[in-house]
C-alpha cells in the first residue's frame, strides 16, 4: 500500500471507492494527478492530499470519485 493511503481511508469510504492489489496503483495515480505531483513522489503527494482535504475534503472526494469513474 502507498505511504498514506491508511490515513485516507475516510475518504475512500466517503467515496465509495474499494481498494485492492489490482487497482491501488492506478488509485495512487490519479491522486498524485489531482494533487499536482509526479507519480511515485509519495512525501510530496501526502502533503498535497493533506492540504486539499483541509481546503474542502468533500470536493476532493468528489473529485477523486469522478476522476476514477472514467479510468473504468
Amino acid at each position: 500500500m502507498t505511504c498514506y493511503f491508511r490515513h485516507i481511508q475516510h475518504i475512500f469510504k466517503k467515496a465509495g471507492i474499494e481498494v485492492t492489489k489490482e487497482n491501488r496503483r492506478e488509485i495512487d495515480s490519479v491522486i498524485h494527478d489531482l494533487v499536482g505531483v509526479e507519480y511515485k513522489n509519495c512525501p510530496a503527494a501526502w502533503k498535497g492530499v493533506k492540504k486539499r482535504i483541509a481546503e474542502d475534503e468533500e470536493g476532493f472526494v468528489s473529485e477523486l470519485k469522478e476522476t476514477l469513474s472514467k479510468h473504468v
